[in-house]
Formats: C-alpha cells, structure tokens, sequence
C-alpha cells in the first residue's frame, strides 16, 4: 500500500512538470527559468533520487529520474539558448 501511494505522488509530480518541458521544447526558449532555480530544483530532485537508492524505493527513484531528465532537458535549451543570444 505504502509502495502505491509513493507510486501514484511520483507520476503525479513528475508528470505534472511533462506540459512545462513540452510547451519549452515546441517553442525553444526555456528565458523564464531562473539558472537559480534550475540549480537549486535539479539539485533536490537528485538529492531525492539517493534518498529513493537508500530506502529501496523504486517508485521514489524513478518518479525522481524522471523528473531530473525533464529539468536537465529544460536547462539544456536555456543553455542554447544563453549561448546564442
């Protein structure tokens, strides 16, 4: 019961953050996000990807991979993005 709870806050969290990464992509500018927040957000998602290793947490781990992928990819087009302009 536990492992789905944990489950369900992981697809809804990481998926939540699917339309911002989508609507990035489609129009190539990711100028709103803050290298801040960028940073500090990867940063705690990662954070909570060792913590889902060291519970033994898979739904903990991947909803957390998942989400550091949509964000590195967000970061990735600001970072084009920087550069050429």
């Amino acid at each position: 019961m536990i492992e789905a709870i944990g489950g369900t806050a992981a697809l809804l969290t990481t998926f939540s953050f699917l339309p911002q990464v989508i609507k990035t992509w489609r129009t190539r500018s990711a100028s709103d996000f803050s290298w801040i927040w960028l940073f500090a957000f990867a940063l705690g998602v990662f954070l909570w990807m060792l913590y889902g290793v060291a519970l033994g947490s898979l739904p903990l781990f991947a909803g957390n991979f998942v989400t550091l992928s949509l964000v590195l990819m967000i970061a990735g087009i600001k970072w084009r993005e920087d550069k050429s302009g």
